[in-house]
């Protein structure tokens, strides 16, 4: 078996605004683009997947990696149309999805996200269990155009609906809705194809990631793409699957927790030793996501 990263460099990696590769001075990876829809187009670098939409208004961006990625994701973004980025939709806050937001924003790009995305950013971020102390943001990096429920953009042809959900990955998950095309941007809600991180520390939850497949899979048709936060570009069926692959983890922790097993003795088990084919080939290992969602379900 692999040997799981230790759950600070874990975190690390998932969260943080600056990525172990930027510190290294290593070359940030190609960005790779497969186009999704009219005027829509995936790009996939370090970080979160970025979607892009390019039309009469002007370019806007779903989500923007780490603040190394910036040239990058401006160049790919340039060679679909010329123009600034006019918009920046952050699904969470987490760095990985907002890292370029300083350089972005400095240059005139108008952020929107959720209200507790610009809060989380706005203030330190402390949980040392799993070696988080983050200082705030930015200026230019906060959201400068916030929602409680939902906001609807009317840009390059598109009804662009970002919509909250009930606290899942975080406390302010969005999914992004391109209406016409048939594409959803579900964020770190959805891991395709791995297990999930869900950050407990920042109010997310197992039945809400459970819940947020749900609201997804009662509205999409099996033509609907649907973009996860990390992983390739997905559909229904895959998402079906992921939806299952929580409901079976969280059925086994309720079970352990029912009977009076100790954590310890539960995660040793290997109780999802037959997911682990299928689902265990990420940054997140069996036994990081089974003592998080122990600790959500004990609260």
């Amino acid at each position: 078996m692999t040997r799981a990263l230790p759950f600070v460099l874990l975190a690390a990696l998932v969260l943080g605004g600056t990525s172990a590769l930027a510190q290294q001075g290593q070359t940030p990876p190609e960005i790779r683009s497969v186009e999704i829809g009219e005027g829509l187009v995936l790009l996939y670098g370090a970080g979160g997947n970025i979607v892009v939409s390019t039309g009469d208004d002007g370019p806007i961006v779903v989500d923007d990696q780490f603040d190394y990625m910036v040239p990058g994701i401006r160049s790919a973004v340039a060679a679909l149309q010329e123009g600034p980025i006019r918009f920046v939709i952050n699904t969470h806050h987490h760095g990985d999805h907002t890292g370029g937001n300083d350089r972005l924003g400095g240059l005139g790009a108008v952020i929107v996200a959720h209200a507790n995305v610009r809060k989380r950013m706005n203030a330190r971020q402390v949980a040392p269990s799993i070696g988080r102390d983050d200082p705030p943001r930015a200026a230019e990096s906060l959201p400068v155009v916030t929602f409680d429920d939902g906001v609807v953009l009317h840009w390059n042809g598109e009804k662009i609906a970002v919509e909250h959900v009930a606290p899942a990955h975080t406390d302010g998950d969005s999914m992004v809705w391109f209406q016409r095309a048939g594409v959803v941007h579900m964020g770190d809600t959805f891991f395709n194809g791995i297990y999930p991180f869900i950050d407990i520390f920042s109010g997310g939850s197992i039945d809400g990631m459970i819940a947020a497949a749900d609201a997804v899979l009662a509205r999409a048709s099996a033509e609907t793409k649907i973009v996860p936060g990390h992983g390739p570009l997905s559909n229904a069926a895959e998402l079906r699957a992921y939806r299952a692959m929580l409901a079976t983890v969280r059925e086994r922790v309720v079970a352990a927790q029912a009977a009076g097993t100790a954590q310890a003795d539960f995660i040793a088990s290997a109780p999802l030793a037959d997911l682990e084919a299928n689902w265990g080939g990420g940054f997140m290992k069996a036994e990081q996501l089974l003592g998080l969602v122990w600790t959500d379900l004990a609260r």
